[in-house]
């Protein structure tokens, strides 16, 4: 009979990939990787959520990476943008085709029915091979070619279906500008795509960010559908756990599982962090009586703090001239040692979020009764 373990232990477990039961002693690089890569829908959030994992992280030390070409931004799991290691970028990218293209033919296929997708691609190909360019100048060239076909439904073809990432600029705070220019990955990294990794590479560094997990979770994670083959092909090589509600649950031999008991402190994560998306239950970091309120009706994942390891409330900055503030939202009363550790954590994020306000102010908002 495999071991039950507790949605605790889960919790604690996957904190402990995850590099928040401690901020730990690596580089920006290895974190990245660690990680599998972050959902970067915006550019600040990766920056907070290495700022909450690694010990003595700077800015810089991530736009550094990102200018080298070490670190890119594309189109990746769940087709959103992710930030990736370029070698991961380069086992990633064609290993998730399927899915992309999936995600298109789902999505927007009907929208510009009878166009031969290739002629598209080839359009596409040419008007980047010029320059870099926003997707609204992709979209722009592409509409003039077929003006009576949905340009929105071009770009979408577009950006799943060619490797693209987007390109930093220079005289940004966080690498990327709001409306980033995109460029051929293989142009962009000066490396041909190859055949990426097969799905058990996959699953093997799936379960080393997020593990203990199911297939169904690593699915989800991914938006790669069947890896239960790749799970049993591992099988061997795996240990098998079972949650409280009997599902299976595989993981790597030698991988961390601390105590349930182990001692979790206050984290700030950033918005889209891939700790919330990162399993099909997601009740080892997230209350139940919490989920409705982790998504916006725009389907933005709001930034959130945990407490005692579990997401406990809201998050947001605001900036008025020199003043910056952080206001904290709970979902549920906290004790007087919980709120007194937001506050001191809280102000070393709007520090790094803010570094140059002229002051800081750390309050709650919206207290729960």
């Amino acid at each position: 009979m495999p071991e039950v373990l507790t949605t605790r232990a889960l919790n604690r477990a996957t904190l402990a990939r995850q590099m928040l039961l401690a901020r730990e002693k690596t580089t920006a690089l290895k974190a990245v990787e660690r990680l599998c890569g972050m959902q970067a829908q915006l550019a600040r959030p990766p920056y907070i959520g290495l700022w909450t994992r690694v010990a003595g992280f700077q800015a810089a030390d991530l736009t550094r990476l990102v200018h080298a070409r070490k670190v890119v931004r594309g189109t990746l799991m769940r087709v959103t943008l992710h930030l990736v290691s370029t070698r991961d970028y380069l086992g990633l990218r064609p290993l998730l085709q399927p899915m992309l293209s999936a995600g298109f033919e789902s999505g927007r296929r009907d929208r510009i029915v009878g166009l031969e997708m290739e002629a598209v691609l080839e359009a596409a190909r040419a008007c980047l091979h010029e320059r870099p360019r926003t997707f609204e100048e992709v979209r722009a060239v592409l509409g003039q070619r077929w003006p009576k076909m949905d340009v929105r439904a071009l770009g979408y073809a577009v950006r799943t279906h060619l490797p693209l990432v987007q390109l930093p600029a220079a005289d940004t705070a966080w690498a990327w500008p709001g409306a980033a220019s995109f460029g051929a990955a293989e142009w962009w990294l000066g490396r041909a795509m190859g055949k990426g990794w097969d799905k058990r590479q996959l699953v093997l560094r799936y379960l080393a960010a997020f593990g203990p997990a199911t297939p169904r979770d690593a699915e989800t994670w991914s938006g790669l559908g069947k890896l239960r083959g790749a799970f049993e092909s591992l099988r061997p090589k795996l240990r098998v756990f079972q949650d409280e509600g009997g599902r299976e649950l595989f993981d790597l031999p030698q991988a961390p599982r601390p105590p349930a008991d182990r001692t979790a402190p206050v984290r700030f994560l950033p918005d889209y962090d891939n700790l919330l998306l990162g399993h099909a239950d997601r009740t080892r970091v997230i209350p139940a009586i919490h989920k409705p309120r982790l998504a916006t009706t725009n389907l933005r994942v709001v930034a959130t703090f945990l407490v005692d390891g579990f997401v406990a409330g809201a998050w947001r900055i605001s900036r008025a001239r020199s003043a910056a503030s952080l206001d904290l939202e709970p979902f549920a009363p906290l004790s007087r040692q919980a709120r007194a550790e937001l506050v001191a954590e809280g102000g070393g994020l709007l520090r790094f979020a803010e570094p140059g306000a002229g002051s800081y102010d750390v309050r709650f908002v919206n207290r729960p009764s």
